[in-house]
């Protein structure tokens, strides 16, 4: 057995020893893990992680935590986009007792709590401007102050972040600081999405299969060959969460232990890019390119979702993976059914 080899065997046990699954054979796959080990063997104070939705950010995260010198201390997991934006910097900083009208108690931000840790910042793209301003200024030598405090805290604390979208656009449209930028892309990963990763989706099936006999204490079941092939030929615009809830709902669906089922149709990857020559990219930088045919492919996934739940913002946010507030935003920012004034909504419908 290579050296190389080895190694990896060894990533995948430490790995599974901390209950995270590195599961993939696909050289994409191989060489984020590569990289992933690099990473947790130095205590860099910032790690940015790019990827698209599903792609399994978060557990990239948690291996750089796990495999690192920071495994016996907190992983504090938090999704920005969840956050209310007049209490996000509240929750990461904490406060003081009568910092405001009804904060009756002193309450330990999510930095306190991830002292000699890591703090998992999952869509640091939604923070809010002053909020920005307060996690830049942390960033810096380490201090913070919790609202309604004269006193500064120093905590160490390794902030790993993510984004399913391009940081470099957002600072561009003015929705995200450069300098913030600058210091959480001290280093960066990018997280493949699976349709870059060949014969990735036989290994996961198997894995999930397996998880769900485990789960659900059931016997295990397989999927058919014909199936495998389909699957494999699908471009999963859902990524790795997309694929793991296909195989779920046919266990539990399905009574047979040879499971056949098909790859998704009607989905927002149904939806077929322009050629070149028709929308006019090849005229365009590549950057420019990529961000128009990204902003395209986040309205179509977007209007698909909502029209196949007829407008119903809890369920469509539930498909696509996201959380309900960070799901509302997004379909404000492109205008989709949305009316100000409606509780992250589509105006006329109620989520039921």
């Amino acid at each position: 057995m290579s050296t190389r080899v080895t190694e990896l065997a060894e990533i995948r046990a430490r790995a599974r020893g901390a209950g995270i699954p590195l599961v993939g054979e696909s050289p994409a796959f191989l060489e984020l893990l590569r990289s992933v080990e690099r990473v947790a063997r130095h205590s860099a104070p910032t790690v940015l992680i790019r990827g698209e939705t599903g792609t399994g950010k978060e557990l990239v995260a948690r291996a750089i935590h796990y495999l690192g010198a920071r495994r016996d201390f907190p992983f504090v997991p938090v999704n920005c986009g969840a956050l209310p934006d007049q209490l996000a910097e509240n929750e990461l900083f904490g406060h003081r007792a009568g910092a405001y009208t009804g904060a009756s108690q002193e309450a330990v931000g999510l930095l306190r709590l991830a002292h000699r840790g890591s703090l998992f910042l999952d869509e640091v793209d939604a923070l809010p401007p002053k909020t920005q301003v307060a996690l830049l200024r942390f960033l810096q030598d380490g201090h913070f102050r919790p609202l309604g405090s004269q006193k500064q805290e120093h905590v160490d604390v390794r902030i790993l972040a993510a984004s399913n979208r391009s940081l470099e656009d957002e600072v561009s449209a003015g929705r995200f600081r450069q300098d913030l930028y600058f210091r959480l892309n001290l280093i960066a990963l990018e997280v493949p999405p699976l349709r870059e990763r060949t014969g990735d989706v036989r290994v996961l099936s198997q894995h999930f299969l397996e998880e769900c006999a485990r789960r659900y204490c059931l016997p295990d079941k397989f999927l058919h060959e014909a199936t495998l092939g389909c699957l494999g030929e699908y471009s999963w615009p859902g990524n790795v969460r997309e694929l793991e809830n296909l195989i779920h709902r046919a266990f539990l669906l399905c009574d047979e232990d040879e499971l056949k089922i098909a790859a998704p149709r009607g989905s927002a990857a149904a939806v077929s890019a322009p050629s070149l020559s028709e929308s006019g990219l090849e005229e365009l930088s590549y950057s420019a390119a990529k961000s128009r045919v990204l902003r395209e492919f986040d309205r179509n996934y977007l209007t698909v979702l909502i029209q196949r739940t007829a407008g119903n913002v809890t369920r469509a946010a539930q498909l696509a993976g996201k959380e309900r507030r960070a799901f509302g935003k997004l379909l404000k920012r492109y205008g989709i059914g949305y009316v100000a004034g409606v509780d992250d909504g589509i105006a006329g419908v109620d989520d039921r």
